[in-house]
Order: structure tokens, then C-alpha cells, then sequence
């Protein structure tokens, strides 16, 4: 079965960097395609990025291009993002998910972490 974990979130002022990771305790995480989303306070979720099975396709928001990277270590069933010049918009509970395509909608995924909370500070 598929149990995804985020971690790796937190407080940091703006131009800084986080590095967030979710991790799949079982063992068919290459299998799926991963996603990552986020929700600000009163705002709908929003795609960010997102990573084909293999690993050799990105996806990103424009909002987040050239500043996230998202990768995958299929072999620690392991999917990173790592978060550069973070700027208060940023702020918000991000979440990773599994599907079976990259899209953009999280519609298309079939599951979800828990969620972690970004909190970027002018």
C-alpha cells in the first residue's frame, strides 16, 4: 500500500531555502507518478510540480519556475522539493501526492500526505 509522509517544512525568511521530502512506506512508490500541491489560507489548492514514474519529466506552476526543483530516489521511494528564493506567496501547507500521470490537477491523484506547513516571512 501507499503511505506518503512529508517532511522537511517550517519558518524562514524570504529569499531562503527549504528542502521538502515525502516518503512512500510501501513498496510500489515507482509506480506512480508524484505531485506536489499547495494551500494557502483561503485559497483552493494549487499545483506546484510534479514528476513522471521514471524521473526524467518535471512539471512545474509558473509561479515556481526557475526557484522549486522537484526529483525522485525511486530507490529510497523518496520525492524531494527543493524550495529556493522563497518569497511570502509561498506560504502555505504543502502537500504531496501519488497518481498515475503528472498532471496539474489533483484530481488525478489517488494519494495524499498529510500535509506540511511553509511559512515564508517578509
Amino acid at each position: 500500500q501507499v503511505q506518503l509522509v512529508e517532511s522537511g517544512g517550517g519558518s524562514v525568511q524570504a529569499g531562503g531555502s527549504l528542502r521538502l521530502s515525502c516518503a512512500n512506506s510501501g513498496r510500489t512508490f515507482i509506480d506512480y507518478a508524484m505531485g506536489w500541491f499547495r494551500q494557502a489560507p483561503g485559497k483552493e489548492r494549487e499545483f506546484v510540480a510534479a514528476i513522471n514514474r521514471s524521473g526524467g519529466s518535471t512539471y512545474y506552476a509558473d509561479s515556481v519556475k526557475g526557484r522549486f526543483t522537484i526529483s525522485r530516489d525511486n530507490a529510497k521511494n523518496t520525492v524531494y522539493l527543493q524550495m529556493n528564493s522563497l518569497k511570502p506567496e509561498d506560504t502555505a501547507v504543502y502537500y504531496c501526492a501519488a497518481g498515475l500521470l503528472p498532471g496539474v490537477s489533483g484530481a488525478g491523484y489517488i494519494h495524499w500526505g498529510q500535509g506540511t506547513q511553509i511559512t515564508v516571512s517578509s
